[in-house]
Order: C-alpha cells, then structure tokens, then sequence
C-alpha cells in the first residue's frame, strides 16, 4: 500500500539529504565569530547582567531563545536555506550603527546593534524564509539588553503622584516635595528601587514569551504584550500604596526593612499570576497551520545551494561585522592627553569675590573628570558656588554624559534631590534650556543649576551631547566638553536664589568659559 502520510515527505533537519547540518554548525560558527569580534560589547553587557537584579535574567535570554528555535525544527526542515546578499546591507549598517555608539560612549545602542546582528545574520546566510520562520526567538533575544533605565524618572513620578493620591482619597493628610512626602505617621520617599522598572521589564519579558507560547493570533499576542506594560506600572503604584498604608496603620512596625521588598515581590507574583490566569482564558491551542501541511519549499537535487555558497557568504558576514571594530581601535588609539590639566578661575571679577570657606559641603557627583574646581563667590550679600567639571578626551570612565553623573545619590545619608525640571535662561545672549534642581538637607536648602558646554554648544540634551561627541571623534576633532553647574542657597522660596544664579551667570560666565577655553590648550 501506498504511504499518504504528508509527513513522510517532511525532510528531517538533520537527515542525509538536508542541508541542515552543514549550514546550522556555519551559521553557529558565524555567529560565534561576531560575538568574538565585538567581545568587548559582550563582556560589557554580561558585567551589566551580574552586577544589577534588575537585569540579570539576561542570563536565560539566549538559552530560552534557542529552545524556542529548537521547537520550530520541524518547520525549518521544510524550507531550503538560501543565501541573501541583501543582509549584507542590514549587517553593514548594523555595523556603522555599532561604530557611532561606540564613538559617542552609547553603550546601550551599541548593545542593541551588536544583539540585531544576530537575525541579521540569520537572514544574511539561511534566508528570509527562515528569519521569519524563527522571527519571535530572534526577537526574544533583545531582552538581553540591560535597558530601561532612562523610564526610572519618570515612574518614579508617577508612583509618587499614584500613591499621593491614593492617601488623599482615603483621608490622609499628604505634604510632598518632589519625590518625598509626608503624613502623620511619618516620612516616605520614592527611590530608584520603588519606580517599578524591575516589574515592568521582569513582566514584559515574561509576558511576551507567554503571549508567542499561548496565543496564535498576532492580535491576541499583541494585545497581552501591552498588557504586560501597562499592568506592572499600575500594579507598582499599588504596591507602594499598600505598603504605606500597611506602615501607617501599624504605627510604623511593618512594611519597612527587608519586608518591605517581601512584600512587594509576593504582591508582584500574585498580580502577575492573575494575568496569566485571566489571558489563559482566551488561550489559542492549535497551530497557525498543520506540522502535516508544510511542505519543501523547493526540492530535488537541482535547487540545493551548494556548501561553497553558504561558505563565502559567512566569509562575507564576519569580514563585514569585523570592518567596524576595526576602525574603533584605530580611533581609540589615539593619544589620550589628560596630565596636568587644572581649571583656574578668577579671584574676583565684576565685584565677585573668592571666599575661602565653601557655600556647603554638597558636591555634584561626576565621574573622571581630567580636571575640576568648585569655588564661593559673594557680591552685594550674595553668595554662590561653581562648578566646572572639564573632559579633555572622552572615554570609557571618563564621560561628560554618563549615567553615573548626577547631583546626588540615591538614599544619599545628607542630601536629597525634591525636584528637578528643565528651564529656559539667557546664556551669551541666547535662551538656552538648562536643568534646575532644588537639593535639600536638614540645615540648608540649594538651588542648582546646571548645563554642559561642548565647544560652541551649550545643551542638557543627553542625544544631542553624544551625537556631537561621536561626530568629533569620528571626524578625529576634538571631543573635549565640561560641566557646568551653579548653585545658590535659599531658606522659603528659591526665588532669591533664582537672582543671585543669574546675576552670577551674567558677570561671571566669560570667565568660566575662558578658563574651560584655557585648559582645552594646556
């Protein structure tokens, strides 16, 4: 009798007539050859998985990935990989991507280009066909990108807001200032820890991959991924509602300490549980199509692409990915001249006098500098503190825009930060935007100021400062840029503060831009 059975006509994957074998220990050849070349972007990213909680199911990205991959084995075997030249358009640009990061310090966008490589690859040297075949395990693995943290500000305001409001609908008295507020019972603070970013991305790396395992339809898959967005940051708010209230009507006895974080796992546990419970109801068991239905897309001995082919254009990916590191080393090989670099400002200029004695003892936080100063000036009853932090050739720890530069820490043991916003000043006679902060501690309260000078740009725009960072460095320009940072203390309300900034500002910035035009010289 005549064997009907469809499947028996489904090449296996790793049969004697699939080209499988040969070109799935290629393609994992080619991709552990990128990884090799742009080691350092790894290393960074897995230094970033070992030391945050917030990121180190990084780990379990790529296994998950390649199981999910391993899943689809039947479908794979029935489509022929085929090379295609045009991924070697996607990996160069990917690659100059990678290349423009890396010149401006963007480490978080070279990460994502050096993960987008991957697919690319994939399509570059087995097809579109399969790409698309494996389309969700590729994209699973940008998970492993530890990236986030520029959502922290603004959650972290939005739990505050969530939980003022939440007291003031149940009757509790609130006083806030920024991120710190107040009731009866006692002093609360929002910090990075209570933002609930570590619930948003534990949520939606979970709820995607449930999603792509549960539901079939693209609808349902991308109606539950937003849900796994929206949901944490809600259920974040009432979670440190919850835990105020639990304080508050135990006269401050729980909910504080190690509980405190019990609490709010096992709360994120059970929401995160009844999503899933509920998104199980709409559950879609049955595949898009029958493993008995696929078919070969090509077949017979004429249509094989030989292993050469596969060969050259695996050459041709490693060759193109290894282009771009190679140009970064010959940038960063640069000589890098730092040594006795000093800032030098005035000892009185337009009735500003030196003093001796510093305003405070809070200094801004910022990393490698190659030289700073922070000096008082008093005039007319005024007085007001500067601070220049200069960068003469930007590097690796030694950054003008960084995630470690800031005005203060986090759960620092004297200062706080109650708030900060942009603001519109004169500077040189332009309106430009600077930050202003408002820092407070039990015996002073500080206006702060600050803006960064890249030669003949002043700016707080983060993007904008690394693109001309990477513009100059690709250029061979000089990449050198500083800090500035004014403050001036207050008592009720900052707008005395306000005016001593500015009159400073007006008598005093030619000096502190000459000073930072002189050690760019020394």
């Amino acid at each position: 009798m005549k064997d009907t059975n469809p499947q028996a006509t489904t090449p296996s994957i790793a049969g004697p007539e699939s080209p499988w074998r040969m070109v799935a220990i290629l393609m994992f050849f080619t991709i552990a050859a990128i990884l090799l070349i742009y080691q350092q972007t790894v290393m960074s990213t897995v230094a970033i998985w070992e030391r945050s909680e917030t990121f180190a199911h990084g780990f379990l990205i790529f296994p998950i990935s390649l199981y999910l991959m391993w899943t689809q084995r039947r479908t794979l075997s029935a489509i022929t990989p085929r090379p295609d030249f045009r991924g070697l358009l996607i990996l160069a640009s990917l690659g100059f991507g990678w290349l423009l990061s890396d010149a401006g310090s963007v480490l978080v966008v070279a990460q994502y280009c050096l993960v987008a490589m991957i697919p690319a690859a994939v399509w570059t040297l087995l097809g579109p066909q399969v790409a698309r075949a494996i389309a969700f395990p590729l994209g699973f693995l940008f998970f492993a990108v530890p990236a986030g943290e520029f959502l922290i500000p603004p959650m972290m305001n939005f739990t505050a807001d969530f939980v003022v409001t939440a007291l003031q609908l149940t009757g509790i008295p609130v006083f806030r200032e920024g991120t710190f507020f107040t009731i009866p019972s006692g002093q609360w603070s929002v910090v990075e820890g209570c933002s609930g970013l570590r619930y948003l991305i534990a949520s939606f790396t979970l709820g995607s991959l449930y999603a792509y395992l549960t539901y079939r339809s693209t609808k349902r898959r991308l109606i539950f991924a937003a849900l796994s967005l929206i949901v944490p940051v809600i259920a974040n708010g009432l979670r440190a509602y919850m835990i105020v209230m639990i304080a508050h009507l135990s006269d401050m006895k729980l909910a504080l300490g190690v509980d405190h974080y019990i609490y709010g796992w096992v709360f994120f546990g059970i929401v995160m549980l009844l999503l899933f419970w509920i998104g199980a109801f709409w559950r879609e068991d049955q595949q898009d199509r029958k493993t008995s239905d696929i078919r070969p897309t090509s077949g017979g001995a004429g249509t094989r692409i030989p292993n050469r082919a596969f060969a050259m254009m695996g050459v041709a990916i490693i060759a193109i990915a290894a282009l771009w590191p190679a140009y970064a080393t010959y940038l960063d090989s640069r000589p890098v001249k730092t040594g006795e670099l000093s800032i030098v400002l005035p000892d009185s200029m337009n009735g500003w006098v030196k003093q001796n004695t510093p305003l405070s003892d809070w200094q801004p936080h910022y990393i490698g500098p190659d030289a700073h100063t922070m000096q008082t000036y008093r005039k007319d009853g005024l007085t007001v503190s500067v601070y220049v932090g200069y960068y003469r050739t930007q590097r690796q720890g030694a950054e003008l825009i960084n995630s470690q530069n800031y005005m203060v820490p986090q759960k620092h043991p004297v200062w706080s930060n109650v708030g900060e916003a942009p603001r519109i000043i004169s500077l040189r006679g332009n309106n430009e935007t600077i930050q202003q902060t408002m820092l407070r501690s039990p015996n002073k309260r500080l206006l702060v100021w600050n803006w960064n000078s890249l030669t003949d740009t002043y700016t707080i725009n983060p993007y904008l400062a690394k693109l001309l960072l990477a513009k100059a460095r690709m250029l061979g320009q000089p990449d050198d840029g500083a800090a500035i940072i004014v403050n001036s203390p207050y008592e009720d309300t900052p707008e005395p503060a306000t005016l001593a900034i500015q009159a400073f500002i007006q008598d005093m910035l030619p000096a502190v831009q000459e000073s930072i035009v002189q050690a760019s010289r020394q």
